[in-house]
């Protein structure tokens, strides 16, 4: 998939730690935006989380 793709270019041109973030392999569903954002783990804290992660592998 895409996230696949950026990290392949991201390894070759700027070797730096990699972490995706999206949606797990599991059926989507529908609802309001803030709740599947929730639901999924892609709010904007979530997201922040995942960036603090990855620096402190640095």
């Amino acid at each position: 998939g895409l996230g696949s793709a950026v990290a392949e270019v991201v390894s070759e041109n700027c070797p730096v730690p990699v972490l995706r973030v999206g949606v797990k392999d599991i059926f989507g569903e529908s609802g309001k935006p803030n709740e599947l954002l929730e639901k999924y783990g892609l709010t904007t804290s979530d997201i922040v989380n995942k960036v603090k992660e990855v620096i402190k592998l640095k």
